[in-house]
């Protein structure tokens, strides 16, 4: 027999799967991957590659930073060069010795004098208000850095504990993506020029301060100790990197230099997440673990003292009150400490840890009104924020922004009700 060649419909009707007859044997379905350890790490990894992790805790964690350093300059702006400036009685020169042995960053002596020290103060409380509404985070936080680093590091003296959060926390904000949600940057639908600006004029800034001679050793390409990288490296990247972002965004927003540009962001905020919410948890561990050894903490009478000193009793009537009852003191004193030791091992449980922190949260309160550490308090809360549960932060945000759209109705309605000259 000689072969007929194919007809067009033929070869077309030979392209379709044909759809098995009633007597036709049915075709085994696909095995699929089932349930294993390998199907679980290649969802973990493309969750770790592809999502903003955490972004509502990210973004509370934004807004309690920005507005404990807020609080803390506007609370201290008529003592402000007493504590860090010109009148401080740690002086420039004793500033300069120590800082010549760590080599940590501040911008202070790089002028000296009142006129530097107040434009820094009053940069230092613009970028904590614009962290704090999430404007321009990707400078914003950055600018934050560097105020709190230098103030902080000009009188290492007056720290406590929540200054030393939020020192950690204003480096570890830099490389989160916290503006994705509750933040004018989240609001605005394109980047628009005014970002370009920024950016231009940012870069000229660190061109001249890394040019200048009056920056001293602050922006150095390498260190000597851990990790041998200078903050000149650290803040250049920075740039660039926005620089990077904007352009691929303009020319090839659906490219795949974008693409693996946004996927290492999402890696490096979800890496930055997980220091800080480790950092908590050693917070908590170490607090926790010391009070074990304290005898005072062993007896329960540690709440005791505090309570019964000038310096923690700004309410001193209740204070009193709170520390005649002997029971209560003893129980909060041994409760402070099994709930502190307690804390890591709850995370693997959510309600406990969901009951535990609402606790701790209380006991932050209540430490801010009884003791006068309201700053301290607020960085802890701040911290905290990190574990709260994502309905419980949406629930929050709803009533916050039910709450707003109430207050611009009663506005809008005052207006139109303004009679016309």
């Amino acid at each position: 027999m000689t072969d007929v060649p194919p007809t067009a419909g033929q070869v077309l009707l030979d392209g379709i799967p044909r759809q098995p007859g009633p007597d036709a044997p049915a075709q085994p379905a696909p095995e699929r991957p089932g349930p294993g350890l390998g199907a679980a790490a290649s969802r973990a990894f493309a969750a770790f590659t592809g999502q903003v992790l955490g972004r509502y805790q990210a973004a509370a964690v934004r807004i309690g930073f920005g507005l404990v350093w807020l609080a803390f300059l506007l609370r201290e702006w008529p003592n402000r060069r007493l504590l860090y400036g010109d009148t401080s009685p740690w002086s420039l020169d004793l500033a300069e010795r120590l800082l010549a042995d760590n080599g940590a960053l501040t911008v202070l002596p790089w002028f000296g004098g009142r006129l530097w020290f107040e434009l820094v103060y009053h940069l230092a409380v613009l970028a904590a208000f614009a962290v704090l509404l999430g404007w321009r985070t990707r400078a914003s936080t950055v600018l934050f850095l560097v105020t709190v680093l230098s103030l902080q590091n000009r009188n290492v003296f007056l720290g406590d504990g929540g200054d030393n959060v939020v020192h950690l926390m204003a480096v570890y904000l830099v490389f989160t993506r916290c503006a994705r949600v509750w933040s004018l940057d989240a609001r605005r639908p394109a980047p628009g020029r005014s970002g370009v600006l920024l950016w231009v004029v940012l870069g000229a800034v660190l061109l001249v301060c890394q040019l200048g001679a009056f920056s001293g050793e602050s922006l150095t390409w390498t260190t000597a100790g851990f990790p041998r990288v200078g903050w000149a490296p650290v803040f250049w990247g920075l740039w660039a990197v926005a620089g990077l972002w904007w352009v691929l965004g303009r020319l090839r927003p659906d490219g795949e230099p974008r693409a693996l540009l946004d996927a290492l962001a999402n890696m490096v905020h979800n890496c930055a997440m997980l220091v800080i919410a480790a950092e908590v948890v050693l917070i908590y561990a170490t607090a926790g673990w010391y009070k074990v050894q304290g005898s005072r903490w062993q007896d329960g009478t540690a709440l005791y003292y505090p309570l019964h000193l000038d310096y923690f009793t700004p309410w001193p009537g209740l204070s009193g009150l709170v520390g005649s009852a002997l029971l209560p003191v003893f129980l909060v004193s041994y409760g402070t400490v099994l709930l502190q030791v307690a804390f890591p091992f709850t995370l693997v449980h959510r309600r406990f840890k969901n009951g535990l922190l609402a606790v701790m949260m209380a006991e932050h309160v209540g430490i801010a009104v009884l003791l006068g550490l309201p700053v301290f308090s607020l960085a802890m809360v701040a911290a905290d924020a990190v574990f709260l549960p994502t309905g419980a932060l949406l629930w929050a945000g709803a009533r916050f922004g039910g709450v707003g759209a109430r207050l611009r109705s009663v506005g809008r309605l005052r207006r139109r009700r303004v009679p016309l000259p």
